[in-house]
């Protein structure tokens, strides 16, 4: 292998010297071998030549008015939709206005809203002159204020409704911007508080369209996540598909809670961090809970010592008949709650994470690991 020069004998072997192993320019023969001080060869890369310069706006933006076709074009061209294919924008309607629970396209088309846009819009189309003037006024004072350098008087006189209205010692509040927002709030919350990680959620269930909701979501909607977050454990309705707990709905709530406390003591109540549900499932089929279910749910979070979280993005703030939706469920207050659409009708994007004060004063002291540019701005909160 290496030259007879540099080799000499001992015994019957024949070893080569360490100096000729050991050399700034490598191996005597072999120079790319142990070249300890050698540098290596330039490396080439290919820099970008594409142009990032800024284009130039054209004139239309300064029309007062598009026509149907400009704006159908624009949204063709550049627009992307939510969920589903952006095909749709060639036959969506333009909506121009709203109006009471009317909706107006440019055509003068009246639609009937019977979803309120997305289970939202929980006040109509009109927005009163009060409410219009409370924004402007905080538009005047002060438009934007980061949630972390500063209190501005709506965030502090909102988080006291809030904890006049909500029932229990629901004291603490965050506001997030959107539903999603709030319960990714809400799952890392409870990780911190219970220094555990696993949340249970429903198999018939939408969360949110983050990460984490997304993979706490039941529903098909979660493949869009490929399951890209962990720690997310999965749990059977008291109203699935294609079987059932029991002729009626005690039954069905003594069964499925039956499974339910299985699960837990299977999967172990010292990594569990809370069980996650809406109080009502609103896109997987407005599942009223059978009799006894959502209590019997919170005795089991209370015998196991795992948190509560009550889902009420689309619930809350008036759609059952209740301000909340788990105030029909007698005796349950959950230990951290989520709500957005109702919360200002969606006229502006605003959520809200609400939690019992125990979990306040734990946060008090230690940093609640969440945070959002826009968390509790002050314009959404008016």
């Amino acid at each position: 292998m290496f030259p007879r020069s540099s080799l000499r004998r001992l015994g019957h072997r024949q070893v080569c010297s360490f100096r000729d192993l050991s050399r700034t320019e490598g191996v005597a023969g072999y120079p790319n071998v142990n070249a300890r001080f050698k540098e290596d060869p330039p490396r080439k890369r290919s820099l970008p030549t594409a142009n990032n310069k800024l284009g130039q706006a054209s004139p239309r933006h300064w029309d007062q008015k598009w026509s149907d076709e400009d704006v159908r074009k624009a949204a063709m061209d550049h627009g992307m939709l939510t969920w589903t294919s952006s095909a749709a924008m060639e036959t969506n309607p333009i909506i121009e206005r709203g109006e009471g629970v009317y909706l107006y396209d440019t055509a003068g088309k009246q639609y009937l809203d019977w979803t309120s846009e997305a289970v939202c819009v929980n006040l109509g189309h009109t927005m009163p002159d009060s409410v219009k003037q409370a924004m402007n006024e905080q538009m005047d004072k002060a438009p934007f204020v980061y949630g972390g350098m500063g209190i501005v008087p709506v965030r502090a006189q909102l988080s006291a409704l809030l904890a006049e209205l909500a029932p229990g010692d629901l004291n603490g509040f965050l506001f997030p911007s959107s539903g999603g927002e709030a319960n990714d709030c809400a799952i890392r919350l409870a990780r911190l508080f219970t220094g555990k990680t696993k949340i249970f959620n429903q198999y018939r269930s939408y969360h949110g369209g983050t990460l984490g909701p997304l993979t706490a979501t039941g529903d098909f909607r979660r493949r869009f996540g490929q399951e890209h977050a962990s720690g997310f454990v999965k749990m059977f309705n008291p109203e699935p598909f294609f079987f059932s707990w029991g002729k009626t709905d005690e039954k069905a709530a003594e069964m499925a809670l039956s499974c339910l406390e299985e699960q837990i003591v299977a999967e172990g109540p010292s990594t569990i961090a809370a069980i996650m549900l809406e109080s009502v499932p609103g896109s997987a089929g407005v599942l009223i809970p059978a009799v006894g279910y959502m209590e019997g749910v919170r005795a089991l979070c209370d015998k196991y010592g795992i948190l509560m979280i009550c889902d009420e993005v689309m619930t809350g703030f008036g759609r059952t008949g209740e301000m909340f939706a788990f105030q029909h469920f007698d005796g349950v207050i959950p230990d951290i709650f989520t709500s957005a659409k109702g919360l200002t009708g969606s006229w502006q994007p605003l959520s809200v994470v609400g939690v019992r004060q125990e979990i306040k004063d734990f946060f008090w002291e230690h940093p609640s690991g969440w945070g959002s540019t826009f968390q509790a701005h002050p314009f959404a909160l008016a």
